[in-house]
């Protein structure tokens, strides 16, 4: 049985602009209808909106629905295991094997390296809309315990959680020492996880940073100024080591993991940038390190994090990363002006929202 409904959808058609549109949405057969009621901004929304990628890609993207970090309620269900009413998080990574069926995919792939899939807000209409049909396999219920305020930072979460798998054997280890390079908010997402969910300790645990006051923020771990720390003399290596810095300052942060990596070190690198990055591959070489790209995750990792979110001291030290005041958006207009204050000013805190529909 396929229903359909009307969702009001807030369309970015070109940079800095958002038209509130009409489209209707048909539900298959094990897909959900559901209303975003808290969603948060990723600079991969503020590259949209402020036109920020290049202009063949926004030709291409545009327009959009933009927001991929969010969850809702679910108002219709064409699958068994949802009902009306259920709080949802939103796994915005959709797998080519249900958006295009036609691909063979290669086995034993997770579905965020699967091929033809679709992800919220990149091409394929997000969360900002009062009403996404989602693939039941792609929503994961929130337990009563998780505030709304919390769930909504599911899907970062996830992103340190499908990085730090590569390694999952290594942290358990606690002869191993782990280094993390990034200030900002993946790289806390990725601490925090780090600290609470896999028991990785300030002894065994460094942060390398570049500003004083969001060390601060890492007070679960050991940190250190890049500006200050002399990488060429330090005496302490690392076993696993975590570059979570992306744009220009990939190519300091990668290549200082490089000189503090320990003989068969693991280097995951989750920052996103738009140029190449010159690497020293000699030690690479020379050290036998072992190099993971890292990006987006599936299903099993937003699972595994609202498993994680029941537990009372991770909760606490995620809710450190909200803002002060949840912006309240009612139409376009409000949309409009939360993203234009994101691009002007991105902060430290997430920005979050709730949608009144």
């Amino acid at each position: 049985m396929n229903d359909s409904l009307e969702s009001r959808v807030f369309s970015l058609t070109k940079p800095e602009v958002i038209d509130e549109v009409t489209k209707v949405r048909e539900i298959p057969e094990n897909w959900v209808a559901l209303e975003p009621t808290y969603a948060s901004i990723c600079h991969a929304d503020l590259r949209y909106f402020a036109g920020l990628r290049r202009p063949e890609a926004l030709a291409k993207k545009l327009p959009m629905a933009l927001l991929h970090e969010g969850i809702g309620i679910v108002k219709k269900s064409n699958a068994e295991q949802f009902s009306e009413g259920d709080r949802v998080v939103v796994v915005p990574n959709i797998p080519g094997k249900i958006v295009h069926p036609e691909i063979q995919q290669k086995a034993g792939v997770p579905a965020n390296y699967s091929k033809g899939n679709a992800f919220l807000g990149s091409g394929y209409d997000g969360l900002a809309q009062s009403l996404l049909v989602h693939p039941a396999e792609c929503l994961v219920k929130i337990p009563d315990e998780i505030p709304n305020e919390v769930a909504v930072l599911s899907e970062l979460s996830s992103v340190s959680h499908h990085a730090i798998s590569h390694v999952k054997e290594k942290l358990i280890d606690k002869a191993n020492r782990v280094a993390l390079f990034g200030d900002g908010p993946v790289g806390y997402f990725t601490a925090v996880m780090l600290k609470y969910l896999y028991g990785v300790d300030a002894e065994r645990f460094v942060v390398f940073g570049a500003a004083d006051d969001k060390l601060e923020k890492f007070d679960f771990a050991r940190t250190a100024n890049v500006l200050s720390y002399d990488f060429t003399h330090e005496t302490e290596k690392f076993d696993v080591l975590i570059e979570c810095t992306g744009g220009r300052f990939s190519e300091s942060a990668i290549n200082q993991a490089i000189e503090i990596a320990d003989s068969l070190a693991d280097l995951i690198i989750m920052g996103v940038t738009e140029e190449l990055v010159p690497i020293n591959t000699r030690d690479v070489l020379e050290k036998g390190i072992t190099i993971h790209g890292s990006s987006r995750s599936s299903t099993a990792d937003f699972e595994a994090v609202v498993e994680g979110m029941k537990k009372e001291a991770y909760r606490k030290a995620l809710k450190k990363i909200l803002p002060k005041e949840v912006k309240e958006i009612s139409n376009g207009g409000d949309f409009h002006a939360v993203m234009a204050k994101f691009v002007e000013n991105p902060g430290w805190n997430k920005t979050v929202m709730h949608f009144h529909w």
